[in-house]
Parts: structure tokens; sequence; C-alpha cells
């Protein structure tokens, strides 16, 4: 078939050798790929995979899985959340406050009808703390890519990818923890 000046979409286009990948982008300037949506959820202190989600490519799959990982969190004790600007909508920030989560979202101010953060929660000292830590994220993402060889998935099928990204990310703790017990041997 010839496709030549057709908007291609998840409803008009599939994979012939995984059916479970969608069409996704990083950005408005970036072509869509095939591909999944891995999340990670880290404990800011020491940079610890706590949980993982790898969901099929939609526009909401990164708030959907935070809110999955979140609810799978242990314990009654009030948590923070630190996350980017896409995350920064009222009905994300409404559900993590009636999750009894503290929504540590960089501000969106840009965005029609301004940010869901707004002073109660800037104001504390711990909103700077977590805005600069969360970029923490971004190691285990660049190790996941790098090292785990997830840059492209060689497996098929959400399951198996799935359970291929949570291995990597298990594999990555275990790199992380040596290198926080035995500082010297970061560099060897």
């Amino acid at each position: 078939m010839n496709f030549h000046g057709e908007t291609r979409s998840n409803e008009t286009h599939q994979s012939t050798t995984d059916p479970d990948a969608r069409l996704a982008r990083k950005s408005g300037g970036h072509e869509s790929k095939l591909a999944y949506c891995g999340n990670v959820l880290i404990e800011n202190r020491n940079g610890i995979v706590v949980d993982t989600a790898l969901l099929q490519c939609s526009g909401l799959a990164e708030r959907h899985a935070a809110m999955i990982m979140v609810e799978r969190v242990d314990g009654v004790e009030r948590i923070t959340l630190a996350a980017d600007k896409g995350y920064d909508t009222h009905d994300f920030v409404k559900e993590m406050r009636g999750m009894n989560v503290t929504p540590h979202v960089s501000q969106n101010t840009k965005r029609q009808g301004g940010s869901a953060i707004d002073g109660r929660t800037t104001r504390h000292g711990g909103y700077q703390v977590s805005q600069r830590k969360r970029k923490r994220i971004e190691e285990v993402f660049g190790w996941v890519k790098t090292v785990g060889m997830l840059r492209k998935a060689r497996h098929r099928g959400l399951e198996t990818v799935a359970w291929v990204f949570t291995f990597t990310a298990t594999a990555y703790n275990l790199v992380r923890i040596r290198n926080l017990m035995f500082p010297a041997l970061q560099s060897a």
C-alpha cells in the first residue's frame, strides 16, 4: 500500500511484529515511532528504583503509570511525588492530593488555564529540593538505555517487555547500591 500523504495514527497503522507497540513521539517536532511507555518511581534520597510500570503509549500513559505506582506504595504516611511539567494538570494534582500524596510537579505556566500547582506547594523548601532531585530519574533512564540495552526493545509483547524493563531496573538498583556502599569503586 502507498501511505504517502496520509496521516498515520494507532487507528490506521499497527506493527506486524509487535501488535502491542503504539506510535508515539517525544515532542511535536519529532517523528512517531513504535514504542512502549516505560515509567519508574524512584526514592529521591539515594536514587533507588522503587517501582516500574510499562504501559502502551497514549497521551495519558505517564500520568496513569504514576497513579498505579503511587497506589502500590506501602504505608499511610504522606509522600511527595516530584515530576515534570507534563504532570501539571488539575485532574492529576487533585487525584494525587486525594491519594495522600503531595505533588511536587514543575509548574507549567505557559499552559492555558495556568498551573495546577500553587503557592501552598511551592512556598515550602521541600518543593525546591524535589525539583533538584527529580533529575536523578534521568540517570536511571540513561543507564537502562545504554548499559541495560533497552534503547530498542529486543522482545515483543507488553508483558515480556515489561518483565525485561523491570529486570533491567533491578540490575540498575544492584549497581546503584554497590556504588552507594563503596564510593571508591565508582571510578573503577
